[in-house]
């Protein structure tokens, strides 16, 4: 089996449409791991790439990312968040979990059940799936072997194009496909000021949406003395200095090595 892990950003969806236009060899179907918590123009996305591929695009979900966060009743976050203990002033960085509990497992288990496999049912031997993963030569300590035996994960935007993000982009421009933004959770701590600024100005309701998310988490962890925000100034969000200039580094390809997000 040889399935597309489809992240629905520039460099997925550039793999997506090659394989459509037989520049890659075909897939059995390609999977997006929806956390529910997409913005609009990820969904509309991914609607349009449904419209140009003739093999079956598969979304699924583990659940409501956000729900499942703010209800956690463990004082536990999947996102990575910055926290500052109000008494020392320590500052730290949560664990990451919610790439591989709502992107990576869900596709893991999407292709047992295309396998035909049944819960706690053994992969038989010698079977094989290739996942194909839109990562560029731009990120790639973000390769990563899979951690299933049966599952190769293979990176031909790396070793077969040799294309990094700007080469996508020109393809999608010469083969008259317009840019899809780059997908991830609304309220994802690895955002960009860019990101944030654009939201402010022009999305005010995706805006409101992560504002709020913000001040909910503010006390959610074990420690009651830690407090956590969403951006890396350590101020809740609407408070935040957004300047371009004095940018958050580009996490997604400084820490966020999963492969999976933004792609």
């Amino acid at each position: 089996m040889r399935v597309l892990s489809l992240g629905a950003g520039v460099q997925s969806s550039t793999l997506a449409l090659m394989i459509e236009y037989g520049e890659l060899p075909m897939v059995d179907c390609a999977i997006f791991a929806d956390t529910q918590n997409e913005p609009k123009y990820v969904y509309d996305w991914l609607q349009y790439l449904k419209s140009k591929v003739s093999y079956p695009v598969h979304i699924i979900s583990k659940g409501n990312l956000k729900e499942d966060m703010l209800s956690s009743k463990y004082k536990f976050l999947a996102i990575p968040t910055y926290t500052i203990n109000s008494k020392t002033g320590k500052k730290g960085f949560t664990m990451r979990q919610c790439t591989n509990e709502y992107k990576i497992q869900p596709i893991y288990q999407k292709i047992r059940r295309l396998l035909g496999l049944k819960k706690y049912q053994r992969v038989p031997k010698g079977t094989m799936v290739e996942m194909v993963i839109g990562i560029s030569r731009d990120e790639m300590v973000r390769c990563k072997e899979s951690r299933l035996p049966y599952i190769k994960n293979n990176y031909p935007l790396v070793f077969d194009k040799k294309f990094n993000r700007g080469d996508c982009m020109e393809w999608l421009k010469n083969h008259n496909h317009p840019l899809p933004k780059k997908s991830a959770c609304t309220f994802c701590p690895y955002h960009s000021n860019d990101f944030w600024l654009d939201i402010k100005n022009n999305d005010k309701e995706m805006w409101k949406e992560v504002v709020e998310v913000d001040r909910k988490i503010r006390n959610a962890t074990r420690k009651p003395e830690d407090e956590v925000f969403l951006h890396k100034s350590y101020v809740p969000l609407e408070e935040a200095d957004l300047d371009p200039n004095k940018d958050q580094m580009d996490m997604f390809n400084d820490i966020c090595d999963e492969g999976t997000c933004g792609v």
